[in-house]
């Protein structure tokens, strides 16, 4: 346990300073790669906008779809970079690594399951999402070309969520803006036929976005062979590990919680996608525009979040309550900067952003601007929910954050939005409004448990 007290000592000298350092070291990269995929998510929808409103909404009405069938991964990686922190506060480096390999074990064989059932039944699945006569044949065939090679997306969300886990977020970073460069010009290739390329329009943009994703799978591969990783395969090598069941079962008990969780928050999205999608392509068009543009504000919180979730798990496992608490804090009060910057700039810049998707057509700006008010708000509550909601799941409390998930996104926001649409009649006001009501709801139960300090003593 020497290099336990070690741990412990190393993370009690450090001054407050030294602790706002560490977690903007730790969040930038995992920020920067979030702000990749997002990036690379609103050119790619921009790129598919040249082929009209409709494609776009074929494009968007696949968000949900594909985020439903990827929810028992995510829900492992949360998991995984949980319990890696963990283990690495606690000097258990064979069982970290024993944990990454019965995860990518997990992960191969369920994704082989999964890719099949979606692309067999992608038909009745976007029939079901709300496709319409002039979205429903683009929307099928991109879905089905993604979800043939979501294998690659899984293994690299595995990777790297351990390695965000042990505190290499750079890896994160690399990746993603590797792939999301890549994504962008096959593209520009693909979807209008360049440089000898065919024009391959909806089919191009989701190859494009296939091969990106096969990149970013092979620099995470590698990046298990680095000396200094804290997971890596030499290491598995020279020990002779092997996958374990017991394990597998103890991150699967964990993760079981999070796949209800996130079950129902997909569940919760889609009923809004779908209720949005009926009310015609003009608005479900500006309305996924808007959800892109909200996705790249998350891409902060989700970087802070990764920062909270390394720093906070590890202070848990060195038996530093208090030291953890002060880092998700510091990660929470980095957010509220950001948050207050993003929402100006969504405030003088938010009609221009969307006149990028839509040129000259007014009445989609004319929503676009509704909706952008609308994204002032809710920034400025995401970052702060994201980085508590992500510290009380990284820390076991995990009964909790799905009970607050069930209640606001499964229950609050379908109802409010539902209300709204169908009783008053509120159009596009009416989803956002159920968006709303949902992020500040979360976000003062997310608060409350957090300032209780119930979530420490949790074990993983």
């Amino acid at each position: 346990m020497a290099e336990t007290n070690t741990v412990r000592e190393a993370i009690l000298r450090k001054t407050t300073r030294e602790m706002v350092m560490q977690a903007v070291q730790t969040a930038w990269p995992a920020m920067l790669a979030s702000f990749a995929v997002n990036v690379a998510g609103l050119i790619d929808s921009m790129m598919v906008s040249t082929l009209g409103k409709a494609a776009v909404a074929a494009v968007g009405l696949t968000s949900q779809p594909k985020f439903i069938f990827m929810t028992i991964f995510i829900s492992m990686n949360i998991a995984l970079s949980a319990t890696i922190a963990r283990r690495k506060g606690e000097d258990r480096r064979r069982d970290a690594n024993t944990t990454l390999l019965s995860a990518l074990t997990m992960t191969v064989a369920l994704v082989i399951v999964l890719s099949a059932v979606a692309v067999g039944f992608a038909d009745p699945i976007i029939r079901f999402a709300g496709s319409n006569a002039d979205t429903h044949a683009d929307a099928v065939l991109y879905f089905r070309i993604i979800m043939g090679g979501f294998l690659c997306n899984a293994v690299t969300m595995c990777v790297n969520s351990a390695q965000r886990g042990s505190g290499y977020t750079r890896i994160s970073m690399t990746t993603n803006l590797t792939s999301s460069i890549v994504n962008i010009c096959f593209n520009y290739l693909l979807i209008g036929g360049h440089l000898g390329f065919p024009a391959l329009g909806i089919r191009g943009a989701a190859i494009a976005t296939v091969f990106g994703s096969f990149v970013a799978t092979i620099m995470s591969i590698f990046s298990l062979f680095r000396k200094a990783s804290y997971v890596q395969i030499p290491y598995m090598r020279a020990l002779g590990l092997k996958p374990r069941f017991d394990e597998l079962a103890r991150l699967l008990r964990l993760a079981s919680n999070f796949v209800v969780e996130n079950v129902a928050m997909r569940v919760g999205f889609l009923a809004t996608a779908m209720i949005a999608a009926r009310l015609g392509t003009d608005a479900f068009a500006a309305h996924n525009v808007g959800m892109n543009l909200m996705s790249l504000a998350f891409s902060f919180a989700d970087g802070l979040q990764a920062a909270s979730v390394a720093l906070s798990g590890e202070a848990l496992g060195a038996g530093l309550p208090d030291h953890a608490k002060k880092y998700a804090r510091i990660c929470q009060r980095i957010g509220v900067g950001i948050s207050l910057t993003l929402s100006l700039f969504f405030i003088f810049f938010g009609r221009w952003f969307f006149s990028l998707y839509f040129p000259g057509d007014e009445p989609v700006l004319a929503i676009s601007v509704m909706i952008c008010r609308f994204i002032c708000v809710i920034v400025l509550l995401q970052l702060s929910l994201v980085v508590f909601m992500g510290t009380l799941r990284a820390a076991g409390d995990v009964r909790f954050t799905l009970t607050v998930s069930m209640i606001s996104v499964l229950g609050l926001r379908t109802g409010v939005t539902a209300l709204c649409v169908y009783v008053f009649h509120l159009g596009i006001a009416g989803i956002w409004l159920g968006i709303l009501a949902d992020q500040l709801t979360r976000l003062l139960l997310a608060t409350f448990r957090f300032r209780s300090g119930k979530w420490i003593g949790k074990k993983i």
